[in-house]
């Protein structure tokens, strides 16, 4: 065996025994002796609590991290992309949605087919964005774009079982945080058998990956059967996955950096990246979870180790993300074709349909004994109206906000979610909630604005390097939200009695919103709104290009900044009073397109209504579809808005 792989493999034992040495007091010599012969009927309790918790939990630490890695750096040579991870696929929403439908409604057949509920699971949103992104474009940005999609997607999808579900799905919570903590040997007992397809990927897949990097002719030239082969060890993949997020939980970003870190340090074969991707891959999660543990000591709460995995693996995917994109993205999709210019017969038509779903969410409601279209009462009214008007301003902020950043990145994937912007309003909320204690509702406006600026900064200073390209700000949004993702499980797996309250605050609730907080929303989404219109001749001009607008008097950097301020001000706003709002910053701008609007004051408006009416929209079948039980809007939104994507996507491929 080459030294390097000597090298690596004795790695593995320092690592392990470094991080033994974190929670017990036992000298060298007990704790091997505790490892070759240990007595189950000791009663001394550092004995016991080394046997049964520290010793599994550091060999789980290694299995689960050494598949991440091997199953990452697998997908990654088959794509030949070097983005693509369980993550990225959205193979772990996947897994985790089923796992929730099955502890749901088949919690019998969980305890003895887990491992296949989550196969099925990841499987079938790995083929959804496969077929999506086509075999054309697996080894570029479609492929991320449309796990993304999925994976809000099946998110959404997921936060509507657990909030129709509160009691089955509480102790969900730590294990979709990812959670290492063990009791006994039962889930290393468990797991050993199944992770063994590593070794057969070990032993197999590297000749057919070698031919791959040839090209799909040069394989096929040389006798590869292509496709059964791709099929094979993507399964193969899925299999390492889906085991391990049953033992352990969701574990973001080690599929991702392990292979990327094993480039980095040389490997260029296809073995020597798939070996040395299982190695730092098992040592990235005991390093990660040493690092949880502690933490831990400084705070009151234990911290999942995937929390830990999310939090500092963010930062490396920013890395990589900046040294994988270079600018030629722009033409991977364009803004959707439509008819050539928007008629007065479209303007009234919409009109119409606001005005109409407004005064269908107002009197149309659902009870028990059928369906009423009345008036309602002004007790009803009081309640009802202050959530229209919310969902209906979000609605309009996010649509503006996507029509500003489409047009001043010149991107037609540019949204506030996809970016990033909502989600730094988020992780600012969640971080002052966490560290306060106080109520998310209550942290306000300001804080999520700083969020926002935050993250605006980020990305400016980032993309700039590529001019602000699609592949670019996509994969740093994705990272940004990844890292809230992080904080917001945390948050979650601490069992708190305020759970239910952030689960539907972050799937865009209107259930707490007041008078007074409908009025801040409706007025500064005004008022914004309007900035926005009145700044169209910039939108135009830095549209057209920034030597086009220098030529007409703008400042394009000093224009640009504050377009950016004022999406950013938008996104502060919607967030904290009703929670980050999904897709309708993409959704809206591109049907107003579709419907004829050219224009930049035209896209505005049109997508105003759009927004305005799907929100509206969400709202009111949250409240009624499945009534007596009610879903958020930001949800509704979310599995619409999802689903256009995937199906624009799908449309760009063909």
């Amino acid at each position: 065996m080459p030294i390097h792989y000597l090298t690596a493999l004795l790695l593995l034992p320092i690592g392990f025994g470094l991080y033994l040495q974190l929670e017990t007091s036992l000298s060298l010599a007990e704790q091997w002796q505790i490892m070759v012969s240990f007595d189950t009927h000791s009663q001394h309790f550092d004995q016991v609590l080394y046997y049964y918790t520290s010793l599994p939990r550091a060999c789980l630490a290694l299995m689960v991290g050494g598949a991440l890695g091997l199953s990452g750096s697998l997908l990654q040579q088959l794509t030949r992309n070097r983005l693509v991870s369980p993550m990225t696929l959205g193979v772990s929403s996947g897994a985790w949605l089923s796992l929730v439908i099955a502890s749901i409604w088949f919690p019998a057949s969980l305890s003895e087919y887990n491992v296949w509920f989550a196969m099925g699971g990841a499987a079938l949103s790995a083929g959804m964005v496969l077929l999506v992104a086509g075999r054309q474009d697996l080894g570029s940005l479609p492929v991320v774009l449309a796990g993304m999609a999925t994976h809000i997607f099946l998110g959404a999808v997921a936060s509507v079982i657990i909030l129709l579900n509160e009691q089955a799905t509480k102790n969900l919570f730590i294990w979709g945080a990812g959670d290492l903590t063990q009791t006994d040997w039962q889930w290393v007992i468990w797991l050993s058998p199944k992770l063994s397809v590593g070794l057969l990927v070990l032993l197999l897949a590297h000749k057919p990956l070698t031919l791959l990097r040839l090209g799909e002719q040069g394989a096929q030239s040389r006798g590869l059967m292509l496709w059964p082969v791709f099929i094979i060890f993507v399964l193969m993949a899925l299999w390492l996955i889906a085991s391990a997020i049953t033992a352990v939980g969701v574990i973001a970003f080690t599929g991702l950096l392990a292979p990327n870190i094993a480039r980095a340090l040389g490997a260029r074969r296809a073995f020597d990246e798939l070996f040395f991707s299982l190695v730092l891959g098992a040592l990235l999660l005991l390093g990660t979870d040493a690092l949880a543990i502690i933490a831990s000591w400084w705070t009151e709460n234990i911290i999942p180790s995937g929390t830990a995995a999310a939090l500092i693996g963010a930062p490396g995917m920013i890395l990589f993300a900046r040294s994988k994109a270079n600018g030629s993205g722009a033409g991977l999709l364009a803004m959707p074709t439509g008819i050539a210019k928007v008629s007065w017969m479209t303007w009234s038509l919409m009109a119409t349909v606001l005005v109409g779903l407004v005064l269908i969410a107002i009197t149309l409601t659902a009870s028990q004994s059928g369906w009423h279209l009345q008036w309602p009462s002004d007790l009803l009214m009081s309640l009802r109206w202050p959530r229209v008007l919310t969902a209906a301003s979000a609605g309009v902020g996010m649509a503006v906000a996507g029509v500003v950043l489409q047009r001043l990145i010149r991107n037609p994937l540019a949204s506030p979610d996809i970016l990033g912007l909502s989600a730094g309003a988020t992780l600012a909320l969640v971080t002052v909630a966490i560290v306060t204690g106080e109520n998310i509702h209550n942290s306000g406006t300001f804080v999520a604005m700083a969020g926002s600026l935050v993250v605006l900064l980020l990305l400016l200073l980032l993309g700039r390097k590529h001019q602000y390209a699609p592949d670019s700000m996509v994969l740093l949004g994705i990272a940004l939200s990844a890292f809230v993702e992080g904080l917001v499980q945390l948050t979650l797996a601490k069992g708190s009695d305020d759970i239910y309250s952030i689960i539907g605050w972050l799937a865009g609730s209107t259930y707490r919103v007041g008078a007074f907080e409908a009025l801040f929303l409706a007025g500064g989404v005004v008022v914004l709104t309007a900035v926005a219109l009145s700044l169209s001749r910039w939108l135009v001009l830095i549209g057209i290009g920034d030597q086009v607008a220098k030529a007409r008097g703008v400042h394009t950097s000093r224009a640009r900044l504050c377009l950016l301020v004022l999406v950013a001000m938008i996104c502060a706003l919607v967030t904290a009073v009703m929670g980050p709002v999904a897709f309708i910053g993409l959704v809206a701008p591109h049907l107003a397109v579709i419907l004829g609007a050219k224009k930049a004051i035209q896209q505005l408006l049109l997508s105003i209504l759009l927004g305005g009416t799907l929100m509206v929209f969400s709202d009111w079948a949250g409240r009624t579809v499945m009534y007596p039980q009610q879903l958020p809007a930001g949800t509704i939104a979310a599995i619409i808005g999802g689903a256009y994507f995937v199906f624009l996507l799908a449309k760009a491929r063909r």
